[in-house]
């Protein structure tokens, strides 16, 4: 099914401004958007299935990928597209997608896994920073505890380029995952300042889960008391903290170094 669109006050693109300025519609609709080819093409991958989706032909080309039998299919003019864009240089192509629940039951863990946990992270681009590195040090998984933001927040995928599509992501309460990691015998190791050793002196060969709060306030004391063992990253300078997504992949990356990881740079 295709029509053509060249208003921007049609009820489509109403309708899709909608789904991604407020989370509390893309619940109540089941839908979330995703724009550009590069973030699609991970998110079909990962099994989402699209709802409708909006092509500007002047942009993308006049052939349309093949979709599922029943999605919707809308053409639209360039000014249209700019009015629903996000950024600047996309392909031409957005997607209204249908949601699809994550839980922690749902992961497939491979031989030795790793894990990411965040606790109420906030930030969209931080979470995606995060995301991105877990795809680029093979992370089994990403949890997100106590969310403080919609995953399908259009930022969140944004940052993330794809990355929360490429990797297992689901949302739990820290309760559960604690339960969840210990009865998959995986050791948690909390990054904290406080009675901590070196990262790089904690083995991370086996099962591990490396868990980090917020830049403000850190963990709260479940994680504290849950942890096996607490780490930290020395700081040289006069600051006392980094970025959750610069902590998260150095320790990612050490994890990597300590299995045998083995990096190469090709150069031209």
């Amino acid at each position: 099914m295709e029509e053509t669109i060249t208003s921007g006050q049609n009820p489509k693109i109403k309708e899709l401004l909608t789904l991604q300025e407020k989370s509390r519609e893309r619940r109540s609709a089941g839908l979330f958007v995703v724009e550009g080819q590069r973030e699609l093409d991970h998110c079909l991958a990962a099994g989402f299935v699209p709802d409708t989706i909006f092509v500007c032909t002047d942009i993308y080309g006049t052939e349309v990928i093949a979709f599922p039998e029943g999605t919707k299919v809308f053409r639209v003019s360039r000014n249209v597209y700019e009015k629903i864009a996000y950024r600047g240089g996309t392909e031409g192509i957005i997607a209204e997608m249908k949601y699809k629940e994550r839980k922690l039951e749902d992961i497939k863990l491979g031989e030795n896994p790793l894990i990411v946990v965040l606790e109420s992270v906030e930030k969209p681009g931080n979470l995606g920073a995060v995301l991105r590195s877990a795809d680029a040090a093979g992370a089994d998984a990403v949890i997100i505890c106590d969310p403080l933001t919609d995953l399908y927040n259009p930022n969140l995928i944004r940052a993330s380029i794809g990355a929360i599509f490429s990797r297992q992501v689901v949302a739990a309460s820290s309760e559960e995952t604690i339960s969840w990691l210990k009865s998959n015998g995986i050791q948690i190791l909390t990054a904290q300042l406080q009675d901590s050793s070196l990262y790089y002196d904690t083995p991370m060969t086996g099962p591990t889960a490396i868990v980090m709060g917020t830049e403000s306030t850190g963990l709260t004391d479940i994680w504290r008391k849950a942890a096996d063992k607490h780490i930290r990253i020395p700081m040289l300078g006069a600051l006392d903290s980094l970025n959750v997504s610069v902590s998260a992949a150095i320790l990612l990356f050490e994890a990597v170094r300590q299995r045998g990881g083995r990096f190469s740079e090709t150069i031209n």
